[in-house]
Protein backbone atom coordinates (compact mmCIF):
# COMPACT_ATOMS: atom_id res chain seq x y z
CA UNK A 1 0.00 0.00 0.00
CA UNK A 2 1.22 3.50 -0.83
CA UNK A 3 2.27 5.67 2.12
CA UNK A 4 0.81 8.66 0.29
CA UNK A 5 -0.17 9.79 -3.21
CA UNK A 6 0.25 13.50 -3.83
CA UNK A 7 1.25 15.65 -6.78
CA UNK A 8 4.59 17.08 -5.67
CA UNK A 9 6.33 16.80 -2.29
CA UNK A 10 8.44 19.87 -3.07
CA UNK A 11 5.33 21.99 -2.43
CA UNK A 12 5.32 21.02 1.25
CA UNK A 13 7.08 24.11 2.58
CA UNK A 14 4.42 26.48 1.25
CA UNK A 15 1.72 24.07 2.42
CA UNK A 16 3.05 24.20 5.98
CA UNK A 17 2.83 28.00 5.90
CA UNK A 18 -0.72 27.85 4.62
CA UNK A 19 -1.67 25.41 7.41
CA UNK A 20 -0.09 27.66 10.02
CA UNK A 21 -2.10 30.62 8.73
CA UNK A 22 -5.30 28.56 8.89
CA UNK A 23 -4.52 27.48 12.44
CA UNK A 24 -4.22 31.14 13.49
CA UNK A 25 -7.78 31.75 12.24
CA UNK A 26 -9.23 28.59 13.83
CA UNK A 27 -9.05 29.28 17.58
CA UNK A 28 -11.78 26.83 18.60
CA UNK A 29 -10.23 23.87 16.81
CA UNK A 30 -6.82 24.92 18.13
CA UNK A 31 -8.22 24.83 21.67
CA UNK A 32 -9.67 21.37 21.05
CA UNK A 33 -6.31 20.29 19.62
CA UNK A 34 -4.61 21.31 22.86
CA UNK A 35 -7.21 19.45 24.92
CA UNK A 36 -6.84 16.36 22.73
CA UNK A 37 -3.06 16.48 23.18
CA UNK A 38 -3.54 16.10 26.94
CA UNK A 39 -6.51 13.72 27.00
CA UNK A 40 -5.80 11.40 24.01
CA UNK A 41 -9.52 10.53 23.55
CA UNK A 42 -8.85 8.82 20.21
CA UNK A 43 -5.88 6.75 21.30
CA UNK A 44 -5.47 3.58 19.27
CA UNK A 45 -8.16 4.46 16.72
CA UNK A 46 -7.77 4.71 12.96
CA UNK A 47 -9.74 7.48 11.27
CA UNK A 48 -10.38 7.53 7.52
CA UNK A 49 -11.63 10.81 6.08
CA UNK A 50 -12.91 11.77 2.64
CA UNK A 51 -12.82 15.60 2.74
CA UNK A 52 -11.68 18.53 0.69
CA UNK A 53 -7.93 18.52 1.24
CA UNK A 54 -7.44 22.12 2.29
CA UNK A 55 -5.55 23.95 5.02
CA UNK A 56 -8.58 23.77 7.33
CA UNK A 57 -8.76 20.01 6.85
CA UNK A 58 -5.08 19.79 7.72
CA UNK A 59 -5.77 21.49 11.07
CA UNK A 60 -8.56 18.97 11.73
CA UNK A 61 -6.16 16.12 10.88
CA UNK A 62 -3.63 17.58 13.31
CA UNK A 63 -6.25 17.68 16.07
CA UNK A 64 -7.27 14.06 15.45
CA UNK A 65 -3.64 12.95 15.46
CA UNK A 66 -2.98 14.85 18.70
CA UNK A 67 -5.98 12.97 20.10
CA UNK A 68 -4.12 9.72 19.50
CA UNK A 69 -5.64 8.67 16.17
CA UNK A 70 -3.92 7.40 13.05
CA UNK A 71 -5.38 9.42 10.15
CA UNK A 72 -5.76 8.65 6.44
CA UNK A 73 -7.20 11.21 4.02
CA UNK A 74 -8.58 11.25 0.49
CA UNK A 75 -10.30 14.01 -1.46
CA UNK A 76 -14.08 14.37 -1.64
CA UNK A 77 -13.79 16.28 -4.92
CA UNK A 78 -11.33 15.70 -7.80
CA UNK A 79 -10.67 19.42 -8.22
CA UNK A 80 -10.64 20.79 -4.66
CA UNK A 81 -7.29 19.57 -3.32
CA UNK A 82 -4.68 22.17 -2.39
CA UNK A 83 -1.59 20.29 -3.57
CA UNK A 84 0.80 22.16 -1.29
CA UNK A 85 -1.29 21.23 1.75
CA UNK A 86 -1.45 17.58 0.64
CA UNK A 87 2.35 17.59 0.26
CA UNK A 88 2.83 19.08 3.74
CA UNK A 89 0.56 16.43 5.26
CA UNK A 90 2.35 13.63 3.44
CA UNK A 91 5.75 14.92 4.55
CA UNK A 92 4.54 14.99 8.16
CA UNK A 93 3.57 11.31 7.97
CA UNK A 94 -0.17 11.50 7.28
CA UNK A 95 -1.48 8.93 4.81
CA UNK A 96 -2.92 11.40 2.28
CA UNK A 97 -4.13 10.28 -1.13
CA UNK A 98 -5.21 13.37 -3.05
CA UNK A 99 -4.13 15.70 -5.81
CA UNK A 100 -5.90 18.31 -7.88
CA UNK A 101 -7.23 17.11 -11.22
CA UNK A 102 -7.87 13.45 -10.41
CA UNK A 103 -9.52 11.27 -13.01
CA UNK A 104 -12.30 8.85 -12.06
CA UNK A 105 -9.92 5.90 -11.61
CA UNK A 106 -7.50 7.92 -9.49
CA UNK A 107 -10.31 9.32 -7.35
CA UNK A 108 -11.67 5.89 -6.46
CA UNK A 109 -8.25 4.32 -5.97
CA UNK A 110 -7.57 7.03 -3.40
CA UNK A 111 -10.81 6.11 -1.61
CA UNK A 112 -9.55 2.54 -1.71
CA UNK A 113 -6.28 3.46 -0.03
CA UNK A 114 -8.15 5.12 2.84
CA UNK A 115 -10.41 2.09 3.28
CA UNK A 116 -7.37 -0.18 3.13
CA UNK A 117 -6.21 1.46 6.38
CA UNK A 118 -9.18 -0.30 8.07
CA UNK A 119 -10.64 2.84 9.71
CA UNK A 120 -12.56 2.60 12.97
CA UNK A 121 -14.24 5.97 12.31
CA UNK A 122 -15.12 7.42 8.91
CA UNK A 123 -15.48 11.15 8.27
CA UNK A 124 -17.20 12.18 5.05
CA UNK A 125 -17.99 15.29 3.03
CA UNK A 126 -20.64 14.00 0.64
CA UNK A 127 -20.77 10.36 1.84
CA UNK A 128 -18.50 8.89 -0.85
CA UNK A 129 -16.49 6.89 1.69
CA UNK A 130 -19.46 5.41 3.53
CA UNK A 131 -21.37 4.96 0.28
CA UNK A 132 -18.49 2.93 -1.16
CA UNK A 133 -18.45 0.71 1.94
CA UNK A 134 -22.19 0.09 1.65
CA UNK A 135 -22.06 -0.66 -2.07
CA UNK A 136 -19.47 -3.36 -1.40
CA UNK A 137 -21.53 -4.77 1.47
CA UNK A 138 -24.70 -4.98 -0.61
CA UNK A 139 -22.99 -6.34 -3.71
CA UNK A 140 -23.32 -3.35 -6.04
CA UNK A 141 -21.03 -3.70 -9.04
CA UNK A 142 -19.50 -0.81 -10.98
CA UNK A 143 -16.29 0.18 -12.73
CA UNK A 144 -15.53 2.63 -9.92
CA UNK A 145 -15.81 -0.06 -7.26
CA UNK A 146 -13.48 -2.27 -9.25
CA UNK A 147 -10.76 0.38 -8.79
CA UNK A 148 -11.38 0.38 -5.05
CA UNK A 149 -11.37 -3.42 -4.84
CA UNK A 150 -8.06 -3.54 -6.69
CA UNK A 151 -6.48 -1.41 -3.95
CA UNK A 152 -8.12 -3.24 -1.04
CA UNK A 153 -6.46 -6.49 -2.01
CA UNK A 154 -7.26 -9.23 0.50
CA UNK A 155 -9.18 -7.03 2.96
CA UNK A 156 -12.73 -8.38 3.16
CA UNK A 157 -15.73 -6.10 3.47
CA UNK A 158 -16.82 -8.09 6.51
CA UNK A 159 -13.56 -7.37 8.32
CA UNK A 160 -13.69 -3.72 7.25
CA UNK A 161 -17.22 -3.16 8.57
CA UNK A 162 -16.58 -5.17 11.73
CA UNK A 163 -13.89 -2.68 12.72
CA UNK A 164 -15.97 0.48 12.23
CA UNK A 165 -17.57 2.00 15.34
CA UNK A 166 -19.17 5.00 13.63
CA UNK A 167 -18.90 7.87 11.20
CA UNK A 168 -19.49 11.59 10.73
CA UNK A 169 -21.00 13.43 7.75
CA UNK A 170 -20.30 17.08 6.91
CA UNK A 171 -22.81 18.01 4.19
CA UNK A 172 -26.53 18.31 3.49
CA UNK A 173 -26.12 16.12 0.40
CA UNK A 174 -24.36 13.43 2.39
CA UNK A 175 -26.90 13.44 5.21
CA UNK A 176 -29.73 13.05 2.69
CA UNK A 177 -28.00 9.98 1.23
CA UNK A 178 -27.42 8.53 4.69
CA UNK A 179 -31.01 9.09 5.82
CA UNK A 180 -32.11 7.22 2.70
CA UNK A 181 -29.90 4.28 3.74
CA UNK A 182 -31.19 4.40 7.31
CA UNK A 183 -34.78 4.63 6.09
CA UNK A 184 -34.31 1.37 4.20
CA UNK A 185 -32.70 -0.25 7.24
CA UNK A 186 -29.39 -0.57 5.40
CA UNK A 187 -27.11 1.71 7.41
CA UNK A 188 -24.32 -0.49 8.75
CA UNK A 189 -23.09 1.73 11.58
CA UNK A 190 -24.07 4.92 13.45
CA UNK A 191 -23.29 8.22 11.71
CA UNK A 192 -23.32 11.64 13.35
CA UNK A 193 -24.93 14.28 11.10
CA UNK A 194 -22.45 17.09 11.75
CA UNK A 195 -24.15 19.09 9.00
CA UNK A 196 -27.36 19.36 11.02
CA UNK A 197 -25.78 20.88 14.12
CA UNK A 198 -26.86 24.51 14.59
CA UNK A 199 -23.28 25.74 14.88
CA UNK A 200 -22.63 24.23 11.44
CA UNK A 201 -25.74 24.68 9.31
CA UNK A 202 -26.52 28.23 10.47
CA UNK A 203 -23.03 29.51 9.70
CA UNK A 204 -21.01 27.23 7.42
CA UNK A 205 -23.86 26.69 4.96
CA UNK A 206 -25.29 30.20 4.39
CA UNK A 207 -22.38 32.41 5.47
CA UNK A 208 -19.43 30.25 4.45
CA UNK A 209 -20.84 29.13 1.11
CA UNK A 210 -22.48 32.51 0.51
CA UNK A 211 -19.12 34.24 0.63
CA UNK A 212 -16.95 31.54 -0.92
CA UNK A 213 -19.28 30.80 -3.86
CA UNK A 214 -19.20 34.44 -4.93
CA UNK A 215 -15.45 34.49 -4.35
CA UNK A 216 -15.14 31.59 -6.82
CA UNK A 217 -17.33 33.28 -9.43
CA UNK A 218 -15.46 36.56 -9.19
CA UNK A 219 -11.99 34.97 -9.24
CA UNK A 220 -12.85 32.86 -12.27
CA UNK A 221 -14.62 35.53 -14.30
CA UNK A 222 -13.65 38.95 -12.90
CA UNK A 223 -17.28 39.97 -13.45
CA UNK A 224 -19.05 42.83 -11.70
CA UNK A 225 -22.01 41.52 -9.73
CA UNK A 226 -23.70 44.89 -9.21
CA UNK A 227 -26.62 45.32 -11.59
CA UNK A 228 -26.36 41.78 -12.93
CA UNK A 229 -29.40 39.51 -13.22
CA UNK A 230 -28.49 36.55 -11.00
CA UNK A 231 -30.53 33.38 -10.54
CA UNK A 232 -30.08 31.19 -7.46
CA UNK A 233 -31.56 27.72 -7.82
CA UNK A 234 -32.54 26.50 -4.37
CA UNK A 235 -33.27 28.56 -1.25
CA UNK A 236 -32.15 26.23 1.51
CA UNK A 237 -29.39 27.10 3.96
CA UNK A 238 -26.82 27.33 1.16
CA UNK A 239 -28.92 28.99 -1.53
CA UNK A 240 -30.39 31.59 0.81
CA UNK A 241 -26.90 32.62 1.89
CA UNK A 242 -25.79 33.00 -1.72
CA UNK A 243 -28.91 34.99 -2.62
CA UNK A 244 -28.48 37.43 0.25
CA UNK A 245 -24.82 38.02 -0.52
CA UNK A 246 -25.52 38.50 -4.21
CA UNK A 247 -28.05 41.17 -3.29
CA UNK A 248 -25.50 42.71 -0.93
CA UNK A 249 -23.15 43.02 -3.90
CA UNK A 250 -25.84 44.85 -5.87
CA UNK A 251 -27.12 42.01 -8.05
CA UNK A 252 -30.78 41.69 -9.03
CA UNK A 253 -31.63 38.26 -7.65
CA UNK A 254 -34.25 35.72 -8.73
CA UNK A 255 -34.80 32.54 -6.72
CA UNK A 256 -35.98 29.23 -8.20
CA UNK A 257 -37.50 26.88 -5.61
CA UNK A 258 -39.78 23.82 -5.50
CA UNK A 259 -40.60 23.96 -1.79
CA UNK A 260 -43.54 26.31 -1.03
CA UNK A 261 -42.23 27.25 2.44
CA UNK A 262 -38.77 28.12 1.16
CA UNK A 263 -40.25 29.95 -1.81
CA UNK A 264 -42.51 31.97 0.49
CA UNK A 265 -39.54 32.79 2.68
CA UNK A 266 -37.64 34.03 -0.37
CA UNK A 267 -40.58 36.23 -1.36
CA UNK A 268 -40.86 37.63 2.17
CA UNK A 269 -37.11 38.30 2.10
CA UNK A 270 -37.72 40.47 -0.94
CA UNK A 271 -36.49 38.21 -3.74
CA UNK A 272 -38.16 37.61 -7.09
CA UNK A 273 -39.32 33.96 -7.27
CA UNK A 274 -39.93 32.20 -10.59
CA UNK A 275 -39.85 28.72 -12.10
CA UNK A 276 -36.68 27.86 -13.98
CA UNK A 277 -38.35 28.09 -17.41
CA UNK A 278 -38.95 31.81 -16.82
CA UNK A 279 -35.72 32.59 -15.01
CA UNK A 280 -33.74 30.97 -17.83
CA UNK A 281 -34.85 33.67 -20.26
CA UNK A 282 -33.40 36.66 -18.38
CA UNK A 283 -30.68 35.38 -16.04
CA UNK A 284 -27.05 36.31 -16.68
CA UNK A 285 -25.46 34.38 -13.81
CA UNK A 286 -26.90 31.09 -12.54
CA UNK A 287 -25.76 29.44 -9.29
CA UNK A 288 -27.25 26.07 -8.31
CA UNK A 289 -27.55 25.01 -4.66
CA UNK A 290 -30.12 22.21 -4.49
CA UNK A 291 -28.24 18.93 -4.03
CA UNK A 292 -30.46 17.51 -6.77
CA UNK A 293 -29.83 16.38 -10.32
CA UNK A 294 -30.31 18.26 -13.62
CA UNK A 295 -31.94 21.37 -12.17
CA UNK A 296 -30.55 23.26 -15.19
CA UNK A 297 -30.96 21.20 -18.35
CA UNK A 298 -31.61 21.23 -22.10
CA UNK A 299 -34.91 23.16 -22.09
CA UNK A 300 -33.27 25.88 -19.99
CA UNK A 301 -30.05 26.07 -22.03
CA UNK A 302 -32.14 26.54 -25.16
CA UNK A 303 -33.87 29.58 -23.61
CA UNK A 304 -30.77 31.31 -22.23
CA UNK A 305 -29.20 34.50 -23.50
CA UNK A 306 -25.78 34.78 -25.05
CA UNK A 307 -22.98 35.11 -22.47
CA UNK A 308 -24.68 33.35 -19.56
CA UNK A 309 -22.38 32.11 -16.78
CA UNK A 310 -23.27 28.83 -15.04
CA UNK A 311 -21.90 27.83 -11.62
CA UNK A 312 -22.68 25.12 -9.08
CA UNK A 313 -22.48 25.42 -5.29
CA UNK A 314 -24.04 22.01 -4.57
CA UNK A 315 -21.78 19.13 -3.62
CA UNK A 316 -21.69 17.04 -6.81
CA UNK A 317 -21.37 18.02 -10.47
CA UNK A 318 -24.87 16.82 -11.34
CA UNK A 319 -26.99 19.95 -10.91
CA UNK A 320 -26.06 21.46 -14.29
CA UNK A 321 -26.60 18.85 -16.99
CA UNK A 322 -23.23 18.71 -18.75
CA UNK A 323 -24.36 16.00 -21.14
CA UNK A 324 -27.10 18.27 -22.49
CA UNK A 325 -24.57 21.09 -22.88
CA UNK A 326 -22.26 18.80 -24.82
CA UNK A 327 -25.06 17.65 -27.12
CA UNK A 328 -26.36 21.16 -27.78
CA UNK A 329 -23.02 22.80 -28.52
CA UNK A 330 -21.11 22.81 -31.80
CA UNK A 331 -17.86 23.76 -30.10
CA UNK A 332 -16.41 23.59 -26.62
CA UNK A 333 -13.32 25.57 -25.64
CA UNK A 334 -11.41 26.21 -22.40
CA UNK A 335 -11.18 30.02 -22.48
CA UNK A 336 -9.71 30.54 -19.00
CA UNK A 337 -8.32 28.23 -16.29
CA UNK A 338 -11.76 27.41 -14.89
CA UNK A 339 -14.12 28.51 -17.69
CA UNK A 340 -15.41 26.28 -20.47
CA UNK A 341 -17.25 27.99 -23.32
CA UNK A 342 -20.03 26.06 -25.05
CA UNK A 343 -20.99 27.55 -28.43
CA UNK A 344 -24.57 26.74 -29.42
CA UNK A 345 -25.72 26.13 -32.99
CA UNK A 346 -27.20 29.65 -33.17
CA UNK A 347 -23.94 31.22 -31.99
CA UNK A 348 -24.93 31.80 -28.35
CA UNK A 349 -22.15 31.19 -25.85
CA UNK A 350 -22.77 29.61 -22.45
CA UNK A 351 -19.92 29.55 -19.93
CA UNK A 352 -19.57 26.78 -17.33
CA UNK A 353 -17.34 27.39 -14.31
CA UNK A 354 -15.19 24.69 -12.71
CA UNK A 355 -16.58 21.86 -14.84
CA UNK A 356 -19.84 22.17 -12.90
CA UNK A 357 -18.16 21.18 -9.64
CA UNK A 358 -18.12 23.21 -6.42
CA UNK A 359 -17.32 26.71 -7.62
CA UNK A 360 -16.02 27.85 -4.25
CA UNK A 361 -13.39 25.11 -4.08
CA UNK A 362 -12.49 24.72 -7.75
CA UNK A 363 -12.30 28.43 -8.58
CA UNK A 364 -11.34 29.72 -5.11
CA UNK A 365 -10.12 28.27 -1.81
CA UNK A 366 -13.37 27.18 -0.18
CA UNK A 367 -14.96 28.54 2.96
CA UNK A 368 -13.24 31.14 5.14
CA UNK A 369 -11.11 29.51 7.83
CA UNK A 370 -13.12 31.24 10.55
CA UNK A 371 -16.35 29.43 9.70
CA UNK A 372 -14.68 26.05 9.14
CA UNK A 373 -13.31 26.48 12.66
CA UNK A 374 -16.77 25.60 13.98
CA UNK A 375 -17.58 22.85 11.47
CA UNK A 376 -14.33 20.98 12.00
CA UNK A 377 -14.48 21.46 15.77
CA UNK A 378 -17.80 19.62 15.58
CA UNK A 379 -16.12 16.88 13.55
CA UNK A 380 -13.35 16.44 16.10
CA UNK A 381 -15.72 16.38 19.07
CA UNK A 382 -18.13 14.06 17.28
CA UNK A 383 -15.27 11.63 16.66
CA UNK A 384 -14.53 11.80 20.38
CA UNK A 385 -18.23 11.15 21.12
CA UNK A 386 -18.19 8.06 18.90
CA UNK A 387 -15.04 6.81 20.61
CA UNK A 388 -16.55 7.27 24.07
CA UNK A 389 -19.78 5.52 23.06
CA UNK A 390 -18.41 2.76 20.87
CA UNK A 391 -20.80 -0.14 20.30
CA UNK A 392 -23.53 1.65 22.32
CA UNK A 393 -25.16 3.70 19.54
CA UNK A 394 -27.84 2.51 17.09
CA UNK A 395 -27.18 2.20 13.35
CA UNK A 396 -28.97 5.45 12.61
CA UNK A 397 -28.19 9.00 11.51
CA UNK A 398 -27.65 10.74 14.85
CA UNK A 399 -27.76 14.40 15.85
CA UNK A 400 -24.69 16.03 17.29
CA UNK A 401 -25.31 16.09 21.06
CA UNK A 402 -26.55 19.52 22.15
CA UNK A 403 -23.79 19.95 24.69
CA UNK A 404 -21.19 19.60 21.92
CA UNK A 405 -23.10 22.00 19.65
CA UNK A 406 -23.39 24.62 22.40
CA UNK A 407 -19.76 24.16 23.48
CA UNK A 408 -18.50 24.95 19.98
CA UNK A 409 -20.66 28.09 19.79
CA UNK A 410 -19.57 29.17 23.27
CA UNK A 411 -15.88 28.68 22.48
CA UNK A 412 -16.30 30.65 19.24
CA UNK A 413 -17.87 33.55 21.12
CA UNK A 414 -15.09 33.47 23.70
CA UNK A 415 -12.49 33.59 20.94
CA UNK A 416 -14.22 36.73 19.63
CA UNK A 417 -14.19 38.36 23.07
CA UNK A 418 -17.98 38.23 23.39
CA UNK A 419 -19.75 37.59 26.72
CA UNK A 420 -23.19 36.06 27.16
CA UNK A 421 -25.94 37.24 29.46
CA UNK A 422 -26.77 34.77 32.24
CA UNK A 423 -30.19 33.87 33.57
CA UNK A 424 -30.92 34.68 37.20
CA UNK A 425 -32.24 31.92 39.45
CA UNK A 426 -35.64 33.60 39.30
CA UNK A 427 -35.57 33.50 35.49
CA UNK A 428 -34.53 29.84 35.44
CA UNK A 429 -37.41 28.97 37.76
CA UNK A 430 -39.85 30.92 35.60
CA UNK A 431 -39.02 28.65 32.65
CA UNK A 432 -39.27 25.50 34.74
CA UNK A 433 -42.57 26.03 36.59
CA UNK A 434 -45.87 26.13 34.79
CA UNK A 435 -47.68 27.96 37.62
CA UNK A 436 -46.03 31.27 36.76
CA UNK A 437 -47.96 33.55 34.43
CA UNK A 438 -48.97 37.17 33.96
CA UNK A 439 -49.97 39.12 37.05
Amino acid sequence: MKEYWVKDLSLANFGRKRIEWARNLMPVLSKILEDFRKEKPLKGLRIGACLHITAETAVLAEALIEGGAEVSLCASNPLSTQDDVAAALAESGVGVYAFRGQGVEEYYRCIGYVLASSPNITIDDGADLISTIHKFWYGVESKELAYVRDVLGGLSIQDLVRGIIGGCEETTTGVIRLRAMAGEGKLLYPVVAVNDADSKRLFDNPIGTGQSALDGVMRATGMLLAGRNAVVVGFGNVGSGIAHRLRGMGARVTVVEVDPIKALRAVMDGFNVEPMRKAATHGELFITATGNINVIRRIHFEAMKDGVVLANAGHFDVEINKRDLEELCVRKERVAPYIDMYVMRDGRRLYLLGEGRLVNLVCAEGHPYDVMDMSFSLQALSAKYLAENRRKLPNQVLDVPKDIDHLVAKLKLESMGIELEELTEEQKNYFLKWEFGSE
